[in-house]
């Protein structure tokens, strides 16, 4: 792939959703394979970052969520492939509705950070673990650094 054919940059957000010692993650189906992420996805025209994590984790947890701090802003930039800016966002959940998941999501889970390391829960990208380890070593934003113009005129 030269870089003319390569892929627009997506901004994306993630629910980082502790208790207990373990994290909710999605059990997703991507690409022909069975992965483990925490609930993500990208941000849609005219919505703010906050706006789309609670949307991403209701989507596809069916609980809904209450954002209670920035964890960080992670920059994927691979040679090959799409250009990745995520945020991270803390938070709690609901209980669970009785609405399907989201296409794609296979189940959600309680899993600790060593459950990540068994085979038989592959994280989706680097970005999962990297974010655990973050939260488990303190890292903590207020929330209200994120700022969304959600008018080109404004």
């Amino acid at each position: 792939m030269n870089t003319s054919d390569r892929p627009l940059s997506a901004i994306t957000v993630a629910g980082i959703i502790p208790r207990e010692g373990r994290f909710l993650l999605v059990e997703e189906w991507v690409g022909g394979a069975r992965w483990f992420n925490q609930p993500a996805g990208h941000v849609e025209p005219g919505e703010s970052l906050i706006d789309a994590v609670i949307r991403e984790v209701l989507e596809e947890t069916r609980r809904p969520f209450t954002p209670e701090a920035l964890l960080g802003i992670y920059h994927q930039n691979a040679t090959v492939g799409r250009l990745i800016l995520r945020v991270a966002i803390i938070g709690s959940v609901g209980e669970a509705d009785q609405q399907p998941l989201d296409d794609g999501i296979l189940g959600t889970h309680w899993l600790t950070p060593a459950d990540l390391d068994q085979p038989n829960h592959p994280p989706r990208s680097p970005f999962v673990q990297r974010c655990i380890h973050d939260f488990l070593a303190g890292q903590r934003h207020d929330v209200s650094l994120l700022h969304s113009l959600l008018d080109a005129s404004a």
